[in-house]
């Protein structure tokens, strides 16, 4: 059990605890991708680009790009975030691209950052999910998650799995449970729109990108359980409260797993039980870079190019803007300033994660962390989340996860924003 304790405390040291290094406090992931930046300066575009394109070459090679209408759509994105990168790193193309806030700003800030973070963090993701620690977590929260939730207990490390993981991973995990006939249609819905969201290797670049690693274990905390919290009402709300509960292909094979002593001491023989299953340490790694690397290549192009789409019609139209009044109701509950900006900034999150960190980079720090936290909190947003839903056998219909994401825009509102009030 020494690769439990060690192998854990190693990765809970690199995302949990700040460390002060050449006067800069954060955790040691984000140093990394500091000390990363500044060895290779400015030749790290290159990197990124080179990324880019294998993620836009990878569905050809896989020979998915036309499995589906979605497959088409995201790679067409993908092929269009290497002409969006190709122009910043070379500086051809339109003015509104090349516009400092606007392009180089996406390359730059989050392009660059995502693809150092995804690869590194998903090798070291390894050490806190791959020994023991994940599924200890899981068998304690149990009793949990069903009162909470309406899920069963091992749905608890779907949610561990996102946010330590990704969404693609906690999605992966959903679908392969569902199909087993060990999650209810209904659950398997609550599941991948309450719990698959981005993973905390990409909660460090909203952080980075609002100034908030300063506030890292705030942020984070704060996130966990404002997201925890909002899926817990939002089950019992349409349309979730009222779907229809069945097992896929009529298959249910659901059964309580019993067990003897107490749950801790369960937890503890489970524990024990992953990490003498568990592969080398550099074998775990390997495998896990190898799948953070992939997802690196899926993310950053698309990130880009819906990035730069969604920037687009804030800036040069007035959609947005006339969409953001539906939360003004919402807002004016509040002694907030700039609340078209806050109202902006939540529309805009059905487009794309990072798009509502780009527009309140300069507001103030209340504003900064409701928007932070609301980002992830939502959980729903086109760019990703939603084709990785469609792609499973779920079944959801996209107008359903559209009323979701409403529900749960508002309901993070209406809980971190008396809490970002009462801190800052």
């Amino acid at each position: 059990m020494w690769r439990f304790f060690l192998y854990s405390a190693i990765g809970i040291i690199m995302f949990f605890i700040p460390v002060t290094l050449f006067g800069e406090s954060s955790i040691l992931l984000d140093h990394f991708v500091t000390f990363v930046g500044n060895v290779f300066g400015d030749s790290i575009k290159y990197y990124t680009l080179l990324v880019i394109i294998a993620g836009a070459i990878y569905p050809f090679i896989t020979k998915e790009w036309n499995k589906s209408l979605i497959e088409i759509v995201i790679t067409f994105f993908k092929i269009a975030g290497v002409a969006v990168g190709v122009m910043v790193v070379f500086q051809i193309g339109p003015a509104f691209v090349l516009r400092e806030d606007i392009g180089p700003f996406l390359f730059n800030s989050l392009a660059v950052n995502l693809s150092i973070l995804i690869p590194v963090g998903g090798a070291v993701l390894g050490l806190l999910v791959g020994y023991g620690m994940l599924v200890f977590i899981g068998v304690i929260m149990e009793p949990v998650m069903r009162p909470l939730f309406k899920t069963p207990g091992k749905s608890a490390v779907d949610a561990v799995a996102s946010f330590v993981g990704s969404y693609s991973i906690g999605l992966l995990i959903t679908n392969r449970v569902y199909k087993d006939g060990q999650y209810s249609r209904k659950e398997a819905m609550i599941i991948a729109t309450g719990f698959s969201t981005v993973s905390a290797t990409f909660m460090i670049v909203v952080a980075r990108t609002l100034d908030l690693m300063d506030h890292w274990n705030l942020y984070f905390w704060t996130t966990l359980i404002v997201t925890f919290a909002v899926t817990a009402i939002s089950v019992r709300i349409p349309p979730l409260r009222t779907e229809e509960d069945y097992y896929y292909e009529g298959v249910d094979n659901t059964e309580k797993e019993s067990f003897e002593g107490t749950r801790f001491e369960y937890a503890w023989f489970k524990a024990k039980q992953q990490s003498f299953e568990s592969e080398r340490l550099w074998k775990n790694i390997a495998e896990n870079l190898r799948d953070a690397f992939k997802m690196t290549m899926t993310v950053v192009p698309t990130i880009l190019s819906i990035g730069l789409l969604g920037m687009i019609i804030v800036e040069f139209t007035p959609l947005i803007s006339w969409a953001s009044y539906i939360f003004y109701p919402v807002l004016y509950l509040f002694p907030l300033d700039n609340i078209s900006l806050l109202a902006e900034a939540v529309t805009v999150s059905i487009i794309e994660m990072f798009l509502p960190s780009l527009l309140v980079v300069d507001a103030a720090i209340e504003l900064r962390f409701i928007t932070a936290v609301l980002s992830i909190s939502c959980i729903i947003f086109f760019s990703a989340v939603v084709p990785c839903i469609l792609a499973t056998d779920i079944n959801m219909k996209i107008w359903k996860m559209v009323a979701v994401w409403f529900i749960r825009a508002v309901l993070s509102l209406l809980i971190v924003t008396p809490i970002a009030l009462l801190i800052f």
